[in-house]
């Protein structure tokens, strides 16, 4: 019978169709949402930014009143010391200076009861020297002394009118400097209006404006101060621009002007005080603004995203509910087709998803065992690898020291032979390792003394060689052959090209912690650094010595090293021109109990 085969590109199709679906509901979805919320922000921010500009200016215009208020106080204050006959009284100079003396005294006594009242530091007045017996410069002071101030020409025109002057540093004598703001008027005679009698001034402390303009929310980049009729910053917490012109317009006492100011948008809100002709002026950037904006229009953002939501949800599980049911369907076709393909146990009733699993249990299962299978071939191919790349240590060492076994039963006697053919037995006997893949550190080692000892017999009097172990390290086991290429590269490659010197070759092991450590150190004519670390990267055939293709032997003990122990493990090799050089081999440290 034949068997009916699942197309796959009815599967693929499948997932095509869903995925455009998909796509298509986010294109539905996406761009109208994109553009109510591109328009409910725009509307938003505008109608937002009017609110809050326009609650600034509510609260500029609360503190305007409040500063008004505060001023007005003393303005009546002012007032009432200026209809009092007593003041003009007590000084009037036609009085004998007997009676001069106590009218001083009922000035001051005059003054000092009103500096009891709130917001008023001082209440003094200057007058001319013939009108008082003296200055206390408490309370009396000389009018001369007031020629230096910028605001005396304003006073002295006003005829009588109050005058307050901007913020300025006073010092007085019982209690030291300070800064404050003046309510000044001129005095005149009562009965004779032309005479000058002097100047009457109560002064207000600059902490009465910094109070009320310090309880004001505003943005951290605002800037709040205070001009006079002029244009002249009288007050701000920056005191460096204090007395500076501002580019306001005198037409608009309040209201809400938009600005650039170096390029940035700035708002600036401005409310009337009235009792002193003065503005109220707020910048604020448009950045500021705007961040006040999103905090105030965060619940409505807060709600317009919880609403779309709900509306995404119901639109996805509307699709949804209509994805699923093709999916079903597909379904219930892919089972039916494995069904007739006679996969085993989907005989037994049940659902469409209960076949199913039936069926993705059984794919689970098919796949694990072809992983098992995959991973056996790899261990089989791998395994075939080292032995590949064992193999491909060069044999020409046999053939030279049977060479040289020849030369010597030639030329010497026969006790030489003897020696080099007992030698070459144990050479042997260690290489073959009865077929082992692994040998003991000090078998390794005893390989390459008998190794060693045979070129000392082939060339000597040229080089001498020196084997240590640590106890540690000589119980640990290494893979066959790894040692004896590097020591043949060290002397066939380096102390034999040095011709007219001892060669010596040191080898040494030891073991720190999980790592053995083998270093084996020649005298030889090393080699460039580049070179040294291309001979682990590449393996180098073009190269060799005396036709043996010897430098294959680093690069195969490296990649034999790192495909049983990982690529944290190999050699190391480090050589200078005319130095030597030393080759540093690290492995596991493994016992050989762990091998079996």
């Amino acid at each position: 019978m034949q068997k009916r085969r699942i197309r796959p590109s009815n599967l693929w199709e499948g997932v095509v169709a869903a995925r455009r679906w998909m796509l298509a509901y986010g294109l539905m979805i996406f761009l109208p949402v994109c553009m109510m919320l591109f328009v409910y922000y725009e509307q938003s921010s505008r109608i937002l930014q009017e609110e809050v500009t326009q609650t600034m200016q509510q609260t500029l215009k609360q503190a305007g009143i409040n500063l008004s208020s505060r001023l007005n106080y003393v303005q009546n204050s002012s007032n009432s010391i200026f209809m009092n006959n007593k003041l003009y009284e007590n000084l009037d100079p036609a009085s004998p200076i007997i009676e001069r003396i106590a009218q001083s005294k009922e000035l001051r006594n005059l003054l000092e009861s009103v500096q009891s009242a709130p917001d008023i530091v001082r209440a003094r007045v200057f007058t001319d020297p013939g009108n008082l017996y003296g200055f206390d410069l408490l309370n009396l002071f000389p009018l001369d002394s007031l020629k230096v101030r910028p605001w005396n020409n304003e006073v002295m025109n006003a005829g009588g009118s109050i005058v307050w002057t901007g913020i300025y540093e006073e010092n007085y004598l019982d209690s030291g400097p300070a800064r404050i703001l003046s309510c000044a008027r001129l005095l005149r005679h009562p009965r004779n209006f032309a005479q000058s009698l002097g100047v009457l001034m109560l002064d207000v402390p600059e902490k009465m404006l910094t109070e009320i303009i310090s309880e004001l929310n505003f943005p951290a980049q605002s800037r709040v101060y205070i001009v006079d009729r002029s244009g002249t910053i009288i007050y701000s917490a920056d005191q460096s621009v204090i007395g500076t012109k501002t580019a306001l317009e005198r037409e608009s006492d309040d209201g809400i002007i938009k600005r650039s100011e170096n390029g940035v948008e700035v708002f600036e809100v401005r409310a009337p005080i009235r009792a002193a002709d003065w503005r109220l002026v707020l910048e604020v950037p448009k950045t500021g603004l705007t961040h006040r904006t999103t905090t105030l229009s965060q619940w409505s953002g807060i709600a317009t995203v919880v609403g779309m939501t709900i509306m995404f949800l119901i639109l996805v599980f509307m699709l949804l509910a209509f994805v699923i049911n093709g999916m079903n369907r597909r379904i219930k076709s892919v089972v039916k087709t494995i069904r007739t393909e006679g996969v085993e146990g989907l005989e037994e009733p049940g659902g469409d998803f209960r076949l199913l699993e039936r069926v993705v249990d059984h794919l689970v299962h098919r796949v694990k065992d072809l992983m098992e299978e995959a991973y056996r071939s790899k261990m089989l191919e791998r395994e075939a690898e080292l032995r590949a790349l064992q193999a491909q240590i060069n044999p020409h060492f046999l053939y030279n020291t049977l060479d040289t076994i020849n030369w010597l039963a030639i030329s010497r006697d026969a006790d030489d032979i003897s020696h080099l053919i007992e030698s070459l037995s144990d050479y042997f006997r260690l290489s073959l390792n009865k077929g082992k893949d692994h040998v003991c550190v000090v078998d390794e080692l005893e390989l390459s003394r008998v190794y060693l000892e045979i070129q000392q017999n082939r060339f000597p009097s040229t080089f001498e060689f020196f084997i240590e172990a640590d106890p540690e390290a000589s119980r640990c086991v290494i893979p066959k052959l790894t040692l004896q290429p590097i020591v043949e590269n060290a002397l066939l490659h380096g102390i034999r090209k040095n011709k007219g010197k001892i060669g010596i070759i040191n080898i040494h092991a030891k073991r720190c912690g999980d790592v053995l450590e083998i270093t084996i150190k020649d005298n030889g004519i090393g080699m460039d650094e580049q070179l040294a670390s291309s001979l682990l990267s590449t393996s180098r055939p073009l190269l060799h010595a005396e036709g043996n293709g010897s430098s294959y032997g680093l690069y195969n003990v490296n990649e034999r090293i790192k495909l049983m122990a990982g690529s944290d493990y190999g050699l190391t090799v480090r050589s200078r021109l005319g130095e030597g050089t030393v080759v540093i081999v690290r492995l596991k440290a493994m016992n050989e109990e762990r091998i079996k």
